[in-house]
């Protein structure tokens, strides 16, 4: 899978976001890879990633409740290191 950083719209990394976690559930994605590129797309598309210390509603609604928990937990790791 190409790795794409940047995105135009909250939709597409929305998008992109629902593909790199369905890969990894799929077991098309190795569990570091997944790691990586979900700390990269938030690293590099914050604005559209949070407002105000919480997901953007587009991100909520299009991902789901079970992908926000991975993303949380992707993130969290991420502080804690």
């Amino acid at each position: 899978m190409g790795i794409k950083l940047f995105h135009r719209t909250q939709r597409d990394l929305a998008s992109y976001i629902n593909q790199v976690i369905d890969q990894y559930w799929n077991n098309d994605l190795e569990e570091t890879q997944m790691i990586d590129m979900i700390q990269n797309l938030y690293n590099n598309n914050e604005s559209k990633f949070v407002k105000n210390g919480e997901y953007t509603s587009i991100i909520n609604q299009q991902c789901g409740k079970r992908r926000l928990e991975v993303i949380s937990k992707v993130l969290d790791l991420n502080r804690v290191k």
